[in-house]
């Protein structure tokens, strides 16, 4: 039985990876629902077991890939390959309903541009304060502060190393957990009381797992108006991030 289990699982990888995310993401709704009773969101756990899972990974194999080095989760390094990560952004992005961005305004435009470029800042120059120097790895570790998928889509298209990448999703996920968490500790001092700051506020915070489950811990009711703003982000982000931004930092740094 044993045989015929590990056979069938080498022969029909992909479908193992989808099993094995499939349960690592139903484990990180439990531990998101008993344990921090939903203040921080089952995405942002999911990512921290894959980390760990890919670690492991690495140290049990030898190799550079992760856990898709280990034989038995080799359908990991196809689903987690460039050309479904594209289209999950792809197929997020027809999601959206121009009608109901309209709804956010010129605030809306405004946060969202600042919360683009704020973050990237913030990212790129911490990038530079522990030694990176360089344009192609500030331009990747800042774009991992907009949100976890920017980061690795800038530094794949403008050839950073495997190693930056993985610091700019990090980058994106320690932010995903501090909105999470103090979401609702700050909502009274943020004034998010109604539609419209907490459209700002998505636009703003700029990762929407992030923004999703701290406003879900402050009000439920506005989740939709944070979330509508805020999923604009990784698009944005995709789009300035290889371009407007790595020519702005390249023109700086050199």
């Amino acid at each position: 039985m044993s045989e015929i289990f590990q056979k069938a699982v080498h022969q029909n990888g992909l479908v193992t990876a989808f099993a094995v995310i499939g349960i690592i993401i139903l484990l990180s709704g439990v531990i998101s629902r008993k344990l921090t009773f939903g203040r921080i969101h089952g995405s942002a756990i999911a990512i921290v077991i894959g980390l760990a899972l890919a670690y492991w990974g690495g140290i049990v194999s030898g190799g550079t890939k992760g856990l898709a080095d280990v034989s038995l989760f080799s359908g990991i390094g196809l689903m987690g390959g460039a050309m479904l990560r594209d289209f999950a952004i792809v197929a997020t992005a027809f999601e959206v309903q121009a009608t109901e961005a309209r709804k956010a305004g010129l605030i809306g435009v405004v946060s969202l541009l600042l919360g683009t470029v704020l973050p990237f800042i913030v990212g790129a120059s911490i990038a530079r304060a522990f030694g990176y120097s360089d344009a192609v790895s500030m331009t990747t570790i800042g774009a991992g502060a907009i949100t976890y998928i920017v980061g690795p889509v800038t530094g794949a298209a403008i050839g950073a190393s495997s190693d930056v990448m993985a610091l700019s999703i990090a980058t994106g996920l320690v932010k995903a957990i501090i909105v999470m968490v103090g979401t609702p500790i700050a909502a009274r001092f943020l004034g998010l009381k109604t539609p419209r700051s907490a459209m700002v506020f998505g636009g703003l915070a700029g990762t929407v797992s992030g923004v999703s489950a701290g406003l879900a811990a402050t009000d439920r009711k506005l989740v939709p108006y944070g979330a509508l703003v805020a999923t604009f982000h990784t698009g944005i982000g995709c789009l300035l991030g290889p371009s407007l931004l790595f020519f702005a930092t390249k023109a700086i740094v050199g």
